[in-house]
């Protein structure tokens, strides 16, 4: 008989409802794997009991999966629980997130790459910058590739992969559909520097990057939307803790929506683009030479832009957070408090209810925080 499964790749709106391959023993094991890695790394040193609990796991599998991690190095015991006086004393089993490391690369500014080493929690052990240059197309992928090479160089404990958060539509196999602003076009991005670096990379949009970031290491909701405000505007949307990539994996290109009539010509050929009024150029300019006051009225008017253009999203989706992602002095004052008045008057009173927008809680690191998640992702099954 031919077991099949639902496909949980994580891919869309999450786990899918079709069959799509039979099961075979690698994934079952990469499955439970990736059980006892996620509830260690979120909840904690716990006993090889607690984990059969937490996880549904028989004992006996939960042991087999302990020992193999143990010989990886990836957890270790830390000896017994406290508290417990009855019966043999429950020895405690917790992630080492000292053991390895994981290089991540933030391409989302076209002047300047930004990289660190990172623990497996996100802290960085290692800060490095390069300018970019006049730089495009493949002379900027020789670039990044001796800029990820010096990175990975400088790391003090064995590295497990690379992730890099980049511009422009990026698929799920790491090949950069389209970037124009650096000249990229059907570029394997990550099969290239894989080669190169002799290690797993693993390549997002920089934006989906935020919202990993946001979703593992900064406590937002499991229904979310990142918009991350720079050069351009971008977004990364969560649903049910699942990264939504969309059909022609360009979700969250909120951009390039239209949000002014008759408003500026964009670089993308159109007019009226809602990165034409939001980005922080643009914001920049709005704002030079005006009073407080004044400055406050101009960036509330952009707000209620932002409020109109999020309002159907954030209805579809009964998103309940959506974090702003830039500098919070154009964002965080004015312009949020309009753009949350927008979408509360505009979305049904249970869409709204709750509904929090804020600023992103992982400032200028947070690209490099989601590059890093993308390999907890890849390599451990850790989300």
């Amino acid at each position: 008989m031919t077991t099949t499964t639902t496909r949980t790749s994580r891919r869309g709106l999450g786990g899918g409802l079709r069959a799509t391959s039979k099961v075979l023993p690698e994934h079952a094991r990469a499955h439970n794997r990736s059980l006892v890695l996620q509830h260690l790394f979120h909840e904690g040193p716990t006993s090889r009991a607690g984990l059969a609990r937490a996880t549904g796991l028989t004992r006996v599998t939960i042991s087999d999966l302990v020992g193999v991690l143990l010989a990886e190095d990836l957890v270790e015991e830390l000896g017994t629980q406290p508290g417990r006086r009855v019966g043999k004393p429950a020895i405690l089993v917790g992630m080492r997130t000292d053991a390895y490391q994981i290089v991540a690369v933030d391409l989302s500014d076209d002047t300047m790459l930004r990289g660190a080493v990172l623990t497996l929690t996100g802290e960085a052990v290692v800060r490095q910058s390069l300018e970019v240059g006049p730089r495009r197309g493949d002379d900027l992928v020789d670039l990044i590739a001796r800029f990820a090479r010096r990175l990975v160089a400088a790391a003090t404990r064995p590295v497990i992969g690379v992730g890099v958060g980049s511009p422009g539509v990026v698929d799920g196999a790491g090949r950069i559909v389209e970037a124009p602003n650096v000249e990229w076009r059907d570029l394997p991005l990550a099969a290239l520097l894989s080669d190169r670096l002799g290690l797993p990379v693993h390549v997002a949009n920089d934006a989906n990057s935020a919202a990993l970031a946001e979703y593992t290491y900064g406590g937002a909701a499991d229904s979310m939307l990142v918009l991350t405000v720079g050069q351009g505007v971008g977004a990364g949307v969560m649903v049910d803790g699942a990264r939504v990539h969309g059909a022609a994996d360009a979700a969250g290109e909120l951009g390039h929506v239209t949000a002014v009539d008759d408003g500026l010509p964009c670089a993308c050929g159109r007019t009226g683009c809602l990165e034409t009024v939001l980005s922080v150029p643009a914001l920049r300019r709005a704002v030079d030479g005006l009073d407080r006051a004044t400055a406050d009225a101009v960036l509330a008017d952009v707000g209620r832009t932002l409020g109109k253009a999020l309002a159907p999203v954030v209805g579809a989706l009964n998103l309940g957070e959506v974090l702003l992602s830039g500098p919070p002095e154009l964002l965080g004052g004015a312009l949020r408090a309009a753009a949350h008045e927008t979408l509360v008057a505009r979305t049904m009173p249970a869409t709204a209810a709750g509904l929090n927008l804020r600023m992103a809680s992982l400032d200028d690191d947070v690209v490099l925080a989601g590059a890093a998640v993308l390999v907890l992702g890849a390599q451990l099954g850790v989300s």
